[in-house]
C-alpha cells in the first residue's frame, strides 16, 4: 500500500508539474514580445560591425512606405521597392525602423546556412496541401540558394558575402529514424526527379569513412545547398541601397516602433510613434518575425517568439579545413532523438570557425524554456554547455584531433578555447509551421486601413497611384528556416504591396499556402505545433 501510495503521489507531482509547464508556456505565448531587448548577446557575425550598424537617418514626419525591421526580410522588400519605383520613374519615400542596430536580429544571429528542408517534410507537405503544392514549396526553398548568390553578385558583395555552395549532409544516430528518412527520400526522389541526383544515402560504414564521423553512425544522407556571412550579405546591402537611394530612403536604427495608430479625420494615415517623434503612411510592412505580435496582438500564439543557441568554435587540428575546392565544402545536420537537432557550417576564411547552434532539446522540459522566450541578452546554460562539448562526440575523439589554437596575431577579442563565442536569437515559429507573407485582413491587424486616396500619386499621369490600396502587410514565421524563405518572401510581398504580382509573375513561383487569410488565421493554433513537429 506503501509503495501504491508514493507512485500515486509521484503522479499527482508528475502531472501538476506538466500542468504548471503547460500554463507558464501558455501565458508566455499569449504575451506581448515586448520591443528586442538592449544590449543582446554578442554575435561573432556581427564583429567588426557594418559601418551603417548605427546609421540614423533623419526621421521624416511621412513615408510611402514604412517597413519595420532591418533583417533579410526588410531588405528584401526595401530593395523591391525602390528599385521596382526608381524603373518605373516613380518618386517614392521608405522609410525602414530599427529597434537596435542594423541586422540584430535573427538574420544576424543564425546558423548561416542556406540549407532547404526538402525530402524532411516534402511528405507532410504533399499530404496536408497536395503535391502540387508540396512542390511548388520546394521550389521555393532550392531557389534560395541562386537567387542569394545572384543579388550578392548584383550588388558586388558576393566576396564578403561569404556566398558559397556546400554539400549538406544529415547525420543520423538512432536506426529507426534513419529508416523513416530514407523512405521520405524515396517519395521524394520519386516526386521530383529534377532535384532526384542531387540526394544520396550511406550506410553506417560509407558514411563513417566518408564523412569522417564517429563509430555509432547509423547513416547519412546528403544533398546540395549553400552558405553565408548572413550580416555581410544584409548590411551590404543596406549600404548599397542607402548610397543608390540617398534621397529616397531612411534607415533609422535604434529608432523602435513603439505603436501604430488607425487613420482619424484629421490624418488619413497610419501613425507611427518612435522615441525620435512620429511619422505617417498609408503603408507598413512588418517584417519583425519573432516580435510580430508586439504591434499585431492578434498574432500571439500565430507566431511565437523561439530562443534559438549559436557558437563560433575551433576546429580540432585533425578535421579537414576547406579549400577552394567546392566538395570539401560541408554543412551537416546531427540527428540524436526525435524533436530537434544541432546544425553546423564551416567559414571559408580565417580560423574556419565551426558555426554550430541547436541543443533545442536540452534547454529543460523538452525545450518549452525557450518557446515565448525574446531574450537574446544571454543564451541558455545547459545549450551552452552542450553545444561547447558535443562536436568531437559527432566526428569521433581521434578526427577532432588536438584542440585548435588562435592564430598568431588574431583578433584577441575572442575566448581563447574551443568556444570562441555563444549567443542567442529570437526565431519566429509558425503555429502552422508555414510562413505568413501578404496583406494582414483589418480582422488581424485590429486597424481599419487608409483611404485609397491617400497613396502617393504617380508623376506619369493624374490620378494613378502607386501601388496596391493601403493597409498593414507582413512577411514572417519561418520556423527556424529563414534563409530558405524570407528573401523570395520579401520580394513577394513587395510585389503585392507594389500591385505587380502579375508583373512579379507570383502565380508562377508563390505558394499561396503562405498568404494570410482570415481563415488560416483562425484554424493556426499553437497546441498543433507538438504534432506537426513529430511528422
Amino acid at each position: 500500500m506503501g509503495n501504491t501510495l508514493s507512485l500515486a503521489r509521484l503522479a499527482l507531482a508528475e502531472f501538476l508539474d506538466n500542468l504548471h509547464t503547460f500554463q507558464t508556456l501558455q501565458e508566455r505565448i499569449q504575451s506581448s514580445p515586448g520591443l528586442p531587448l538592449p544590449n543582446p548577446s554578442r554575435s561573432f557575425w556581427s564583429y567588426p560591425p557594418s559601418p551603417i550598424a548605427t546609421h540614423v537617418s533623419q526621421l521624416p514626419t511621412h513615408a510611402d512606405f514604412v517597413v519595420v525591421g532591418s533583417g533579410i526580410t526588410g531588405t528584401s522588400v526595401v530593395r523591391r521597392l525602390l528599385d521596382s519605383a526608381s524603373a518605373e520613374e516613380h518618386d517614392v519615400r521608405v522609410v525602414m525602423l530599427e529597434a537596435r542596430d542594423a541586422c540584430s536580429g535573427a538574420t544576424g544571429r543564425n546558423g548561416g546556412h542556406i540549407s532547404p528542408p526538402l525530402y524532411h517534410d516534402y511528405t507532410s507537405l504533399k499530404r496536408d496541401h497536395g503535391q502540387v503544392v508540396a512542390q511548388k514549396m520546394i521550389k521555393l526553398r532550392l531557389a534560395h540558394l541562386e537567387e542569394l548568390r545572384s543579388v550578392a553578385e548584383q550588388e558586388c558583395i558576393l566576396a564578403e558575402s561569404q556566398w558559397r555552395e556546400v554539400e549538406s549532409v544529415d547525420v543520423f544516430y538512432n536506426s529507426d529514424m534513419f529508416e523513416k528518412a530514407k523512405k521520405k527520400v524515396q517519395t521524394y526522389k520519386a516526386d521530383l526527379p529534377f532535384d532526384a541526383e542531387h540526394h544520396e544515402v550511406y550506410e553506417a560504414k560509407e558514411a563513417i569513412e566518408k564523412y569522417r564521423l564517429a563509430s555509432d553512425t547509423v547513416g547519412c544522407i546528403s544533398s546540395s545547398a549553400g552558405a553565408i556571412h548572413p550580416y555581410q550579405f544584409v548590411t551590404g546591402i543596406l549600404a548599397k541601397l542607402l548610397s543608390r537611394y540617398p534621397d529616397r530612403f531612411s534607415l533609422c536604427t535604434n529608432t523602435p516602433c513603439t505603436s501604430v495608430l488607425p487613420p482619424t479625420r484629421s490624418s488619413p494615415y497610419y501613425t507611427l510613434s518612435t522615441p525620435r517623434g512620429i511619422i505617417t503612411t498609408p503603408h507598413i510592412i512588418h517584417a519583425t518575425n519573432g516580435w510580430a505580435a508586439t504591434l499585431l496582438e492578434k498574432f500571439r500564439g500565430k507566431i511565437i517568439p523561439f530562443r534559438g543557441n549559436m557558437s563560433a568554435q575551433r576546429p580540432g587540428q585533425s578535421l579537414p579545413i576547406p579549400d577552394s575546392n567546392p566538395t570539401s565544402q560541408r554543412s551537416f545536420v546531427f540527428y540524436t532523438r526525435p524533436i530537434g537537432y544541432d546544425y553546423l557550417t564551416q567559414l571559408p576564411t580565417g580560423e574556419h570557425e565551426l558555426m554550430l547552434g541547436g541543443g533545442f532539446a536540452q534547454d529543460g522540459d523538452e525545450g518549452y524554456e525557450a518557446m515565448g522566450n525574446t531574450d537574446d541578452t544571454t543564451y541558455s546554460t545547459r545549450i551552452g554547455a552542450h553545444l561547447s562539448g558535443v562536436l568531437p562526440r559527432y566526428f569521433g575523439e581521434n578526427n577532432w584531433g588536438r584542440e585548435g589554437v588562435p592564430l598568431e596575431g588574431g583578433e584577441g577579442e575572442w575566448a581563447e578555447g574551443r568556444v570562441k563565442a555563444l549567443w542567442s536569437g529570437i526565431l519566429g515559429i509558425s503555429a502552422d509551421l508555414i510562413p505568413w507573407v501578404g496583406r494582414l485582413p483589418r480582422v488581424i491587424s485590429g486597424r481599419s486601413e487608409p483611404p485609397l486616396s491617400s497613396v502617393v500619386k504617380s508623376e506619369k499621369g493624374e490620378g494613378l497611384h502607386v501601388g496596391a490600396a493601403p493597409g498593414e502587410w507582413i512577411a514572417a514565421g519561418y520556423s527556424g528556416e529563414g534563409m530558405v524563405h524570407a528573401w523570395l518572401s520579401g520580394k513577394a510581398l513587395a510585389d503585392m504591396v507594389l500591385g505587380r504580382e502579375v508583373e512579379g509573375k507570383l502565380g508562377e513561383w508563390f505558394p499561396d499556402i503562405m498568404r494570410v487569410t482570415e481563415k488560416r488565421w483562425k484554424k493556426a493554433k499553437a497546441e498543433n505545433l507538438l504534432d506537426a513537429l513529430d511528422d
